[in-house]
């Protein structure tokens, strides 16, 4: 039986060395770091992030600039806010929540964020950062995972690692910052020849599908380290639904050293980066440290 993976203590614990190194940057630089962050229209589910958001800020001692604009709001409005948000000197980090609205070009919306205050790490030129080993921001949820991986199994030098799931979000920069580790990284995806002969090799799977419980426990090397990155909602009978990852959990538990759960495993991780991220952003604005 493999051990649990808990992403939600070492999240928390994140989460007290941030408030601490905020105390810090608050005392060397005269002002708290800022982040803002802009949501478009009334998706429910951007809703509730944003707020959970805006709360870890202000519990780590961080501004939090909160913009909310309708859902017709005009692509043009929008970006103006943003390079309105890259002159102010209060604002550190800049996250654009998404989806946004199907008139709004995301991706025109992203590129206008000043690449020294993208604390999501969406950016081309951190993309490139990340690609070329340069210093810059990298998305919250995969360097979640690092760190996890990481705190797990201490140096990943030489480690096989496959990742399924080719997202510009997770899986690509999940593979730079394992190469970066000097794992033997294979990214898999739909369209992979025996997707279970490929797992079977890999010491460290990262399951970024969105496919509910598609990762088998047959399909894993005895021992492997499983990071599960899906959040998918099922039916749980009698008109409910419960969280499942892209990994069946029981079943991985049998075979694999170490497993993330859903809920609890990767998803805390995402809002400590974020702060992470919004902290070191700060601090390079004000070289510090």
């Amino acid at each position: 039986m493999g051990d649990i993976i808990d992403g939600k203590a070492f999240a928390a614990r994140l989460r007290g060395e941030v408030a601490d190194g905020v105390a810090a940057f608050r005392a060397a630089a005269g002002r708290a770091p800022g982040l803002a962050v802009v949501l478009v229209g009334e998706d429910p589910a951007s809703a509730v992030y944003v707020r959970s958001k805006h709360k870890a800020c202000v519990a780590a001692g961080m501004e939090s600039f909160e913009h909310r604009l309708p859902a017709d709001t005009p692509e043009a409005e929008l970006l103006a806010l943003i390079e309105q948000l890259n002159a102010d000197p209060a604002v550190d980090g800049i996250l654009v929540q998404l989806p946004l609205p199907k008139h709004i070009d995301e991706m025109k919306v992203i590129e206008t964020i000043d690449p020294d205050k993208d604390v999501d790490g969406f950016t081309i030129g951190s993309a490139g950062r990340l690609a070329t080993g340069q210093e810059g921001f990298v998305a919250c949820t995969p360097l979640g995972c690092l760190m996890l991986l990481k705190d797990r199994l201490g140096d990943l030098s030489g480690k096989s690692a496959v990742i399924i799931g080719r997202s510009n979000i997770v899986g690509k920069p999940m593979a730079l910052l394992l190469l970066r580790e000097s794992c033997t990284v294979t990214i898999a995806h739909s369209r992979t020849q025996d997707l279970p002969a490929v797992v079977r090799g890999a010491d460290i799977v990262v399951a970024a599908v969105g496919r509910p419980e598609m990762v088998r426990g047959d399909w894993l090397k005895p021992g492997a380290t499983v990071i599960d990155v899906g959040i998918n909602r099922v039916p749980a009978g009698d008109d409910k639904t419960k969280l499942v990852g892209d990994v069946d959990f029981a079943e991985a538990m049998d075979v694999a050293s170490a497993v993330t759960p859903v809920p609890g495993g990767v998803g805390p991780m995402t809002i400590a980066c974020l702060l992470h991220n919004t902290l070191e952003a700060a601090k390079r604005r004000e070289k510090i440290g």
